[in-house]
């Protein structure tokens, strides 16, 4: 007997876990006690007695009208304290090292500051020639292919903010200073994913772009993959891929859905 109540407390710390990742599963907000049993294969008397114990903890919610349950707010607490524990940085380096590697060419993280971005950090090639990043140095939001992959995945009233409100400065000779330019730069940044630049922040260097989203659907980081103009059209192709892979990894770590809805 003395073994039997930590196993039956194990079975049912296991069944509510089992229910509540049964929401993650399927593709409807809320279930109904017969859809859940039959889902986990236990019987309904059971289910309830997870749901109620769930409930009164506020990971779940019932509609008095339909009896219906769905995720409560405990659930959505958990996930961003989750969240807010992440350290992105850490997370992203030993990616950044392998993009380095597989490119040998330069891998960069940058955060957003208000209307401005700036590098965190580099992982650089094991090369003579190799492009460097001044970290801490703050760039506007569109020039360059780090700073538009932050721009064109932040909400299009947010965007069209940014255009009202910041002097469309000129970097390079290669920089978008028109509104209307950059406005189908960001469209087709958004569409493909990734943001692209030939020189716009930097004279004679390329790169290519795209954000990390959190679980809000918000860019919380942006990782690129850049080198010197000539050099870098060998190895685009394969940044590119490379660099969705990695944002899409790094976005599940963050709770984050890595493709957004159009506007």
């Amino acid at each position: 007997m003395a073994d039997a109540e930590p196993k039956r407390l194990i079975a049912t710390v296991e069944r509510a876990t089992d229910v509540l990742t049964l929401f993650t599963r399927v593709d409807r907000q809320d279930l109904g006690v017969t859809e859940i049993a039959n889902e986990l294969g236990l019987s309904k008397a059971v289910i309830h007695r997870v749901l109620n114990t769930l409930a009164a903890k506020g990971f779940i919610e019932t509609d008095e009208e339909t009896r219906r349950y769905r995720l409560g707010p405990a659930v959505l607490a958990l996930g961003e304290a989750y969240v807010d524990r992440l350290d992105i940085r850490g997370l992203a380096l030993p990616h950044m090292k392998a993009l380095s590697e597989q490119t040998n060419e330069t891998a960069t993280i940058s955060r957003r500051y208000r209307w401005e971005r700036l590098y965190v950090d580099q992982i650089t090639p094991e090369r003579e020639v190799k492009m460097t990043v001044a970290l801490g140095r703050r760039f506007p939001l569109h020039a360059g292919g780090s700073s538009k992959a932050f721009l064109a995945f932040l909400s299009l009233e947010d965007q069209e903010a940014y255009i009202a409100q910041n002097q469309l400065d000129e970097l390079t000779e290669h920089t978008i200073t028109d509104p209307d330019a950059l406005r189908r730069d960001l469209a087709l940044t958004r569409e493909r994913g990734y943001a692209s630049s030939d020189g716009e922040r930097q004279s004679g260097a390329s790169s290519v772009a795209a954000p990390v989203m959190d679980h809000r659907g918000e860019p919380i980081a942006v990782i690129s993959v850049c080198g010197p103009k000539e050099r870098f059209q060998g190895v685009r192709e394969q940044a590119i891929e490379l660099l969705l892979d990695t944002t899409k990894t790094l976005t599940r770590h963050m709770g984050g859905d890595h493709a957004p809805s159009a506007f």
